[in-house]
């Protein structure tokens, strides 16, 4: 797989404080890469340089062999991006809503279609402030995919979600990469990048710390002598409430 993104040295300051320090990674075209660290720790406003949402101060940033900071535009036409909060038109439904975002954009896209990859074929004619937490996230992946993304941007995609939309959402991001869309995304919870995240870059304070698969980090973690109780178990509280409950969305 060739590389999609390049970043290098990159710097993001407000006034005396460096938010992002310098940092450098690459992104394999195809490949779904993750992005975590506490809060603060400047994942947010990387992704937001990435995508030519907030200016540059320092280093380089090519996506698809688009310098960022010289072709913002042409950056944008290529990504699909789904934030932390997204706000949309109170009074479209979601198949006008995405008609809408295709001829904002020139694209082709088929609203149906992209309803029914998110499982919202049913509230096609619903507005968007009918929609559960879990239903909003998933209309706002359909609308991210509408010019059919080379790169999508998930920042913390599953955050609030009750067990079943989670699940379903990381169901979603899986189809998504078989499609052949790199995926990169921000999250806290440890076992969904391990499950999702063919690589993984942990950041604080401003700066990567390691970067690697989730199965070599843990390794790494061993290597150096770490141990913990040994307590295996073969199903946790998760899995007995959606063993109880059923995988079905409840929206």
């Amino acid at each position: 797989m060739g590389t999609i993104i390049s970043v290098k040295k990159l710097v993001k300051r407000y006034g005396d404080k460096t938010t992002v320090d310098g940092i450098s990674f690459s992104v394999k075209e195809g490949e779904v890469f993750g992005i975590l660290g506490p809060n603060g720790a400047g994942k947010t406003t990387t992704l937001e340089m990435i995508e030519a949402l907030r200016p540059i101060d320092g280093g380089e940033v090519m996506l698809d062999g688009l310098d960022v900071r010289k072709r913002p535009a042409q950056v944008k036409q290529i990504i699909g991006i789904q934030l932390q909060a997204t706000a949309f038109f109170d009074k479209l439904t979601l198949r006008e809503q995405l008609r809408m975002f295709n001829d904002l954009y020139g694209a082709n896209s088929n609203p149906d279609e992209l309803l029914a990859e998110v499982q919202l074929t049913d509230k096609a004619k619903s507005y968007v402030e009918n929609l559960s937490g879990g239903q909003r996230q998933r209309f706002s992946i359909a609308a991210a995919l509408v010019n059919n993304p080379r790169v999508l941007f998930l920042d913390e995609p599953t955050t609030g979600l009750d067990p079943q939309a989670r699940r379903n959402l990381w169901d979603l991001i899986q189809q998504i990469k078989k499609k052949g869309i790199t995926v990169v995304l921000t999250t806290h919870y440890m076992d969904e990048a391990e499950l999702l995240c063919d690589r993984i870059a942990i950041m604080d304070n401003g700066k990567i710390v390691t970067i690697n698969t989730p199965k070599n980090l843990i390794k790494e973690l061993i290597g150096r002598g770490f141990k913990k109780p040994q307590h295996v178990e073969q199903a946790n509280l998760e899995d007995v409430f959606i063993d109880l409950t059923g995988k079905d969305l409840r929206e």
